[in-house]
């Protein structure tokens, strides 16, 4: 049996991960709320083995490192996602990590996906790294899209469009829910868009 692979990334309602400037707002930050963090917290009851790109990795690790106790960058669900193995997919990171149990893993993304699923005894989850997903939906390895959209539209300062690189896909939903009255968690099952035949 291979183990379900889940892609999680937040996104503002007109789809980009993060925002530019010196701001203090956009998708996650300073949205969240309690529903939604005892949401996320409870999403990590069971084992999951985390997968990162390289970028997305050194983000979180950077992050971390700049923050205080209390920050929100260490909400609960980033200190129980940071203690699940992880598998950063890269051919120029290299150690030591600052992360308590973390593989670096060169080579072909897919390929390695590819194994993990086959050999992994809990699921596969990836948050962010968008370019790495893009890749495995393209490869049809991906179970699960969960997209939660935040309640902001970052037209001028948005960076990062969740889905900018991607190919096109059709999505049944599987599941949704609102937390903390204007936050969308959607869960999809993604298939590749068959091209028109010529």
């Amino acid at each position: 049996m291979t183990a379900t692979y889940t892609f999680d990334v937040f996104s503002s309602l007109d789809g980009y991960g993060s925002y530019g400037g010196d701001g203090d707002w956009g998708g996650y930050w300073g949205k969240q709320g309690p529903e939604l963090l005892d949401h996320r917290l409870a999403s990590f009851d069971t084992p999951h083995r985390m997968v990162f790109g390289a970028t997305t990795f050194r983000q979180f690790v950077e992050m971390l490192a700049a923050s205080d106790e209390g920050d929100d960058v260490r909400d609960p669900w980033v200190s129980r996602m940071r203690s699940m193995p992880m598998t950063v997919v890269s051919s120029t990171l290299t150690g030591p990590l600052d992360w308590p149990d973390a593989t670096v893993v060169g080579g072909d993304a897919v390929d390695i996906v590819t194994r993990l699923k086959e050999e992994s005894d809990v699921p596969l989850r990836s948050h962010g790294s968008l370019s790495l997903n893009w890749a495995l939906m393209a490869a049809g390895l991906v179970d699960r899209l969960q997209v939660t959209v935040f309640p902001v539209v970052t037209g001028r300062t948005g960076e990062g469009a969740i889905f900018g690189g991607a190919g096109d896909f059709d999505l049944e939903l599987l599941e949704h829910r609102t937390l903390d009255r204007d936050i969308q968690e959607l869960v999809y099952r993604p298939t590749v868009h068959p091209r028109p035949s010529s």
